[in-house]
């Protein structure tokens, strides 16, 4: 039995992609993705289910593609939650131990979070995550882990992460209408936080950007503590509608042209340089968008953007503490020179958060940043597992296909089906081109 796989399912309910992961955990102790699928999203708006139902039959189609790839059937998974209801609050409890001789044990501090459970809430709230901030010892503050040390009275400061009833409920029958029972409900940020940071960087103080489609979260950590969390209502979608508004477009080939030759800075793009979109309806003329002036475009949305997250950093109470700057993740990440735009904007030190980096195995089809929501709801499984000593029941399956459901890393062929699709449909237009460039432009992605 020692040598049987710990699995774990993960399911990234977002605004445009509903993605289904199932992990493993290898001899070293590390997190493989054994095989992950991905589809449109239906019935979820930034970030939140709106239609439990809609949302449902694409995450059963997900689940299916994805136990019938792998063969291994499971019935719990670990769902992400976001949204604008989401807050933060502060509080404090402490206990005066009867043996104040003996050492502090884990169910000492496990009574201070059992408290933090009974606060009073408003009517229609919830507890998400109680997640302790730092503990006093006998007036001593500021103590990581009290446990193991002598004292009378335990004291704990804690961040209660709190949503809406409603919202988490509709969560809850969404899973549970595709057949799936919820293990845990994580916040998305907190699960991100753990695909793309290092435990030096939430030391030091670092801002988490996570660009979705139809939100953009951020996460502010001092001294490994989560102490800002926030939700913008806008993210790659509203990029594509400006697209879309400002050049005529489709939405599809809007998403296309972004995702393609899109970029975050005007001053990188070619202005000699034009994309020609072959009319599809007789009588229509064909339509050239420059490359500059797409660009323009996206970075006068992404600077508004921008300015807002760095609203909440001020916020966080903590923007001259943050020595590891901001890293950015996220589908909407993946636009070219968004990095230097945010280095130019914030002043601060960015990079790009992957969510292989803390992966083992073959990370090279889940190693983009629009997984790493789905790669940290794994990772927060895992930590479950080791917490709660709890393991996921599974059995094999018959390998059955699945119609009309394709898991986005098989064949690269195939239309995509998530926030970023393929390079499937540029392909075709590039054979009726009108024009040409001088030189094959690069994808953003």
């Amino acid at each position: 039995m020692e040598n049987t796989p710990q699995y774990v399912a993960a399911i990234d309910v977002g605004t445009t992609k509903i993605a289904t992961l199932l992990g493993k955990r290898t001899e070293t102790g590390k997190v493989e993705v054994v095989d992950f699928t991905c589809s449109n999203s239906k019935g979820i708006r930034r970030g939140e289910v709106l239609n439990p139902e809609e949302a449902s039959v694409v995450v059963k189609e997900t689940v299916a593609s994805l136990q019938n790839s792998t063969g291994i059937r499971f019935s719990e998974v670990f769902v992400g939650v976001a949204g604008q209801h989401i807050n933060i609050r502060k509080s404090r409890s402490f206990i005066n131990r009867q043996d104040a001789d003996e050492s502090i044990s884990v169910d000492d501090v496990g009574k201070l979070k059992a408290d933090m459970s009974n606060i009073p809430l408003e009517e229609g709230k919830k507890i998400i995550h109680i997640l302790p901030r730092d503990y006093v010892v006998d007036g001593e503050p500021n103590i990581a882990n009290p446990v193991g040390m002598i004292g009378k009275r335990l004291e704990g400061n804690f961040n209660i992460v709190v949503g809406s009833s409603d919202s988490l409920k509709r969560v809850e029958k969404c899973i549970r209408q595709a057949g799936l029972t919820i293990r845990e409900i994580i916040l998305e940020p907190l699960a991100s936080s753990d695909a793309v940071l290092y435990d030096e960087e939430r030391e030091a103080g670092v801002a988490l950007v996570d660009i979705g489609g139809g939100t953009t979260d951020i996460a502010v950590f001092c001294d490994n503590v989560l102490v800002h969390s926030a939700v913008i209502p806008f993210g790659g979608n509203v990029i594509t509608k400006d697209v879309k508004d400002a050049c005529g477009l489709s939405e599809q080939v809007a998403e296309e042209v972004k995702v393609q030759f899109g970029m975050a800075l005007a001053n990188e793009a070619d202005e000699n340089k034009v994309i020609v979109i072959p009319a599809k309806i007789p009588g229509r003329e064909a339509k050239e968008i420059s490359f500059r002036n797409l660009a323009n475009i996206i970075q006068a949305r992404m600077e508004e953007i921008i300015d807002a997250i760095l609203f909440h950093i001020e916020n966080s109470g903590c923007a001259d503490k943050l020595g590891s700057g901001i890293v950015i993740t996220g589908g909407g990440s993946m636009l070219a020179h968004l990095k230097q735009l945010f280095h130019y904007r914030t002043g601060r030190e960015v990079r790009i958060g992957l969510p292989g980096e803390h992966l083992a195995g073959d990370t090279e089809n889940i190693n983009e940043p629009r997984f790493a929501t789905g790669v940290g709801l794994l990772m927060k499984g895992f930590a479950h597992i080791d917490e709660h000593q709890w393991s996921m029941h599974t059995e094999p399956v018959r390998q059955q296909p699945v119609e009309n459901v394709e898991p986005e890393n098989r064949n690269p062929e195939t239309p995509a089906t998530s926030a970023y699709p393929g390079k499937g449909f540029f392909e075709r237009i590039r054979k009726e081109l009108i024009g040409y460039f001088e030189d094959e432009p690069k994808s953003s992605m």
